[in-house]
């Protein structure tokens, strides 16, 4: 399994990117073959944190494609700032 994590800084509405990414990411993740979850937290202050789970590393960094591509199509008044990105290998997990 592998995660990619998205911080964002300067985010000017986190309500709203939270609406757009439930309408119209969230379904442009989810279709990606090796999808397991996805997070958005608003950890306040304008910092947003997204993370992805997937099953493999390509999906992983497909995840990082699209989401470059969504912020690139018309959000960049709401995501002003590049995202800082870690990804890597998941080493110990656990859910319910």
């Amino acid at each position: 399994m592998y995660a990619t994590v998205r911080r964002y800084e300067g985010v000017t509405n986190p309500s709203e990117v939270g609406r757009q990414v439930r309408e119209t990411f969230l379904p442009l993740i989810s279709e990606i073959p090796g999808f397991v979850a996805y997070y958005l937290v608003d950890a306040g202050g304008g910092v947003l944190i997204s993370t992805g789970v997937f099953q493999d590393k390509a999906a992983s960094e497909e995840s990082n494609r699209r989401a470059a591509e969504w912020i690139r199509e018309s959000r960049g008044s709401l995501l002003p700032n590049p995202p800082q990105v870690t990804a890597g290998e998941v080493v110990a997990h656990k859910s319910t």
